[in-house]
């Protein structure tokens, strides 16, 4: 192995950075004009966090909601000691309901909106739940916002998809000041309230950790400035620098030191030691987000695994999916690309990918568990949990 290769080199044998980086590097441009060097920016991120990667889940509740398979599943976690359980939301069940049954039957496990859009509520009521769960929880609720996309903001809710990324800037402003206790005055570009009211209720914390999921340049950016928390779908830590640049901008702006932003990528996970089907489980996943989210000029998911290198396969699931022919689509996804964005495969490969993830700069691996039954579930659930350690 060459010197460069060897600098390249993470745990379990995979490669930092790949495709995404080998463009950058071929760029000619300046070391200034490319940031910070991975390993700097890597040993400044990870300073006294320890050596240990921690563990979230996200609960299996978009369709549906049997409660006693996901309080079971929740509580399993928190004993296993994952940090933290979320619950997503885009046209199907509510999050905020389930996160409060689960604050009122869980001790000691975080939990997380992962995510709710900053379209469907507004920025005071985001933030009167956000307290609410943290004084239901004692103080273990982490708020994940997005801005979701037009196809659940306004063929869902009904509510223009305009100015995204302002939209969540002024939406983290304004809930910081509420939980604060602050009069309510705000004069942004979206939003304009002027009648001073203060929150009535008592937050538990002066602050309630905000994390931010996105992917488009100026998202990561926002993050890097404003928020504790970053949530990547579709991350693959062999190309993480293809995000350094746009997080160390956001840091800089907001005057923030480099340990203050949690990493923490939603991972697809199956265990099985059979990695082909493992990886074949994954594939329906992967075709989705990539070839069917969105719209064939708006698909961050798709847009983000071109900037791995993964571009001619991204154009072919895409025009698949988004023709019908989803079958095609998933069989077009490649093995490199169902590795580079998941865990897919028996425990030691497993075990490896979770270093690789630990050594580009992940502090918390946010897992979506794919099995076929619940008992399945939970014996992916406590695998991961043995790997990690």
């Amino acid at each position: 192995m060459d010197r460069l290769a060897q600098r390249r080199a993470l745990p379990g044998g995979l490669q930092l950075p790949g495709r995404g980086l080998r463009r950058l590097e071929e760029s000619g441009r300046p070391q200034s004009e490319q940031g910070l060097s991975f390993e700097f920016w890597r040993h400044r991120h990870l300073r006294g966090r320890g050596d240990l990667l921690k563990l979230g889940l996200f609960l299996p509740t978009e369709a549906g909601v049997d409660l006693d398979r996901v309080v079971s599943l929740t509580r399993r976690a928190e004993q296993l000691g994952y940090a933290s359980a979320w619950v997503p939301e885009a046209y199907g069940t509510d999050a905020v309901s389930i996160l409060g049954a689960l604050a009122a039957r869980t001790e000691r496990i975080g939990l997380g909106s992962g995510i709710v859009n900053v379209f469907s509520r507004t920025p005071a009521l985001l933030a009167q739940t956000a307290v609410t769960l943290d004084q239901l929880s004692n103080g273990r609720f982490s708020l994940g916002l997005g801005t979701s996309g037009h196809q659940v903001v306004a063929g869902w809710h009904g509510v223009a998809y305009e100015h995204p990324l302002r939209r969540m800037r002024e939406t983290v402003e304004v809930v910081r000041r509420v939980v604060r206790r602050e009069p309510l005055r705000y004069q942004g570009e979206v939003f304009q309230i002027d009648q001073g009211l203060k929150l009535m209720a008592h937050p538990p914390r002066p602050a309630i950790p905000v994390y931010l999921a996105t992917l488009t340049p100026g998202g990561v950016r926002l993050a890097g400035e404003l928020a504790e928390g970053w949530i990547p779908t579709v991350f693959s830590p062999e190309h993480v620098r293809v995000f350094l640049e746009d997080l160390e901008a956001g840091r800089r702006a907001g005057g923030r030191s480099g340990a203050a932003l949690e990493i923490a990528p939603s991972v697809p996970v199956s265990i099985g030691e059979d990695q082909a089907a493992a990886r074949q489980a994954l594939r329906p996943w992967a075709a989705l987000y990539v070839g069917g989210m969105g719209s064939v000029a708006r698909n961050f998911y798709n847009q983000t695994v071109r900037r791995y290198g993964f571009e001619r396969e991204a154009i072919e699931i895409q025009e698949l999916y988004l023709s019908g022919r989803k079958l095609e689509a998933i069989s077009r996804v490649p093995d490199a690309l169902v590795d580079a964005i998941a865990l897919a495969g028996p425990r030691q490969h497993v075990r490896e990918r979770l270093a690789g993830y630990r050594a580009a700069g992940v502090t918390t691996l946010l897992a979506r568990l794919h099995a076929p039954d619940p008992a399945s579930e939970l014996e992916a659930l406590e695998a991961l949990a043995e790997a990690a350690r």
